[in-house]
């Protein structure tokens, strides 16, 4: 079975809200779901990451041109 993709396009979006609207996807996602979250505040590349180790998903980071792309993989990591 495929792993289910969710995306989530925060772009131009300050922070704290990329990081609102990925909790908001986490509450209803299950263990192994990956969600991709676009954003372009710079605080994201802290935000987001740390969100997510303090609550056990892995995060990826990519910068494309004009925003990161942040991979989460939903329960993938133990917390910090």
């Amino acid at each position: 079975m495929a792993t289910e993709v969710k995306t989530i396009d925060a772009r131009g979006l300050k922070c704290p809200l990329p990081v609102l609207k990925l909790e908001k996807r986490l509450t209803d996602a299950t263990k192994g779901t990956t969600i991709v979250v676009l954003a372009s505040d710079p605080m994201a590349r802290i935000d987001i990451p740390l969100h997510c180790r303090q609550n056990g998903h892995d995060c990826a980071v990519a910068t494309a041109e004009d925003h990161m792309e942040f991979t989460v993989t939903v329960g993938a990591a133990s917390p910090a």
